[in-house]
């Protein structure tokens, strides 16, 4: 059976307090193992974008299905829920909590969706390895580079199996040889995960990564 889109976006709109609409009529479509760069702006609405794919916003108007399941017109728990199952977060400020340990810090998907304790950690050992992080499941973030922070949020991001990535400026806190780096192992992550992604960013460099890289605008999204 022919599995559903990553993501699914029909006739997307929204706008800010005050009546200023930033984007009417986007649709967007990401197959499993696609990764699409969206560019822009700033100001134009990219990250809200990501937030409204997520469930943390609400749109005006249109559709948005993340593996085949609706977020419109539900309740914040089932939200929450889809969230928490399909969706992984990579951010720019890498989000990792410094009083766990690196191993607790990628485990915590599982652990919220309330997977054994012990056999979370010991896929998270298993994704340190994969991220180039081998032995360290004991170590704290205070103990590591921006480089492998990211590398933390990576496999954080990947350990539950999502259908689809959300990358927010991945590599803007990073320098351009360890950016380089990053998005190689977000790539062959993605790949083999075989998660859609989609990936905000302003670097040429970063976009280059992607299947196909789309511009926001006020009309919606575009090929660039």
């Amino acid at each position: 059976m022919t599995s559903p889109p990553a993501l699914t976006v029909h006739q997307l709109a929204k706008s800010v307090p005050g009546g200023r609409r930033l984007f009417h009529n986007l649709d967007l479509t990401v197959a499993p193992g696609e990764i699409v760069a969206i560019m822009g702006e700033s100001g134009i609405g990219k990250s809200t974008l990501l937030n409204l794919v997520a469930g943390l916003d609400s749109a005006d108007a249109g559709t948005i299905s993340i593996a085949g399941q609706a977020l419109d017109d539900r309740q914040d728990d089932a939200r929450t829920i889809i969230r928490r199952d399909h969706v992984g977060f990579v951010f720019q400020a890498f989000h990792i909590l410094p009083h766990l340990t690196l191993a607790q810090n990628i485990a915590l998907p599982l652990v919220l969706a309330r997977a054994d304790t012990a056999a979370s950690l010991a896929r998270a050992i298993t994704m340190l390895a994969n991220v180039g992080l081998p032995g360290r499941g004991g170590d704290y973030p205070a103990q590591l580079s921006g480089g492998e922070l990211q590398r933390i949020a990576i496999a954080r991001a990947l350990i539950h199996d999502p259908a689809l990535i959300l990358a927010d400026e991945p590599t803007g806190n990073l320098d351009p040889e360890t950016a380089e780096r990053i998005l190689s192992l977000l790539t062959t992550q993605v790949r083999a995960s075989s998660a859609g992604l989609v990936l905000v960013t302003h670097s040429d460099c970063a976009a280059a990564i992607a299947d196909r890289v789309l511009v926001l605008g006020p009309t919606g999204l575009t090929p660039r």
